[in-house]
């Protein structure tokens, strides 16, 4: 029986793309949280984006073949909801590939009041001309988890990756 440490499983796992942003890896975006074995079966814990994510699926059986064809046998994905998943999980990486392929990467919580977050996506800086003249023009983007924003500098429309 074929057995990986957590580094190793972790190493391979950045084969697998998030299926609607496939410039991302799934260690990119925070989504693979852990690996281990329990009595010699390969555990691998992913985290949603969102609840409801309709790529989880998909990312589950994609993280299921990458391991089974790095020779391990007995796999099982699980998917974990507690802590939920945080854009402050992503990686460096992953935000300056967000920005560069076009997509405003998530920006910072600011605190309001105490126990109320406001999403601070007002001016969100463009990604293609870093100007912050821009306005948000639909709360939902090419996916639930971004929202459609407009360069008045360049004319750009773009989505923005909310935080969460």
């Amino acid at each position: 029986m074929v057995k990986i440490d957590k580094e190793t499983a972790f190493s391979i796992l950045e084969n697998v793309k998030d299926p609607e942003i496939p410039l991302l890896s799934i260690i990119d975006m925070g989504i693979l949280r852990d690996f281990y074995y329990d009595n010699n079966k390969a555990i691998a814990v992913i985290t949603p984006t969102y609840s409801g994510c309709p790529a989880m699926t998909m990312i589950s059986d994609m993280v299921k073949d990458e391991l089974v064809k790095a020779g391990l046998e007995n796999v099982e994905v699980i998917s974990q909801i507690s802590p939920a998943w945080t854009t402050e999980w992503m990686s460096e990486k992953a935000k300056s590939n967000l920005k560069a392929s076009g997509i405003a990467p998530p920006i910072k919580m600011q605190m309001t009041e105490l126990f109320n977050i406001k999403f601070n996506d007002d001016k969100i800086e463009c990604p293609f001309c870093n100007s912050n003249n821009t306005k948000k023009t639909s709360e939902f983007g090419s996916t639930a988890c971004k929202s459609l924003h407009y360069c008045n500098e360049c004319s750009q429309p773009f989505d923005y990756f909310k935080c969460i």
